[in-house]
């Protein structure tokens, strides 16, 4: 069975990517206009909602129940910026869903949304890099030693 914290280390990397490259695309749509660019964006930035909605759940489950020591508060600090990095994310792909189902095109509008998807992108660096710090400085999430695979009690723990 795939515990929460494994899931959730699956699940991150597909939104950081997607959002970015999400993000790349409405610059490059913005700059030489071409439409293609310009719904890979679109589409981009939906799958990235998605996954960070995952992720977010994913990663709720995975630090279940650790609050104490500087292990609880780097969990804390990234989990605040996770919400934060999930709600602006929502927000971003619906302003986007407006303007896509609405045919709104002022350029006032446009920008703005690319300002807002530019909020998503610093926001989940942020998400990410404290994210890393859990792995890198913290240890958060992994095993430290390796189970002895000799001992056959010990096998049928992990089944």
């Amino acid at each position: 069975m795939i515990s929460s914290t494994h899931l959730h280390a699956m699940a991150i990397h597909f939104p950081i990517a997607l959002l970015i490259i999400g993000f790349l695309s409405e610059l490059i749509a913005f700059i030489i206009k071409k439409p293609f660019f310009r719904q890979t964006a679109f589409y981009l930035l939906l799958l990235g909602t998605l996954g960070t909605i995952v992720s977010y759940l994913s990663g709720n489950a995975a630090g279940e129940g650790i609050e104490e020591g500087s292990l609880g508060k780097a969990i804390e600090l990234h989990e605040q910026a996770a919400t934060i990095t999930l709600w602006l994310t929502i927000v971003t792909a619906l302003v986007y869903l407006g303007i896509y189902f609405f045919n709104y095109s002022k350029k006032w509008a446009r920008i703005a949304s690319i300002i807002l998807f530019a909020g998503v992108i610093v926001a989940i660096s942020r998400t990410g890099y404290l994210g890393g710090q859990l792995v890198y400085k913290h240890g958060a999430g992994v095993q430290l030693e390796l189970p002895d695979f000799s001992n056959p009690d010990i096998e049928n723990e992990n089944n």
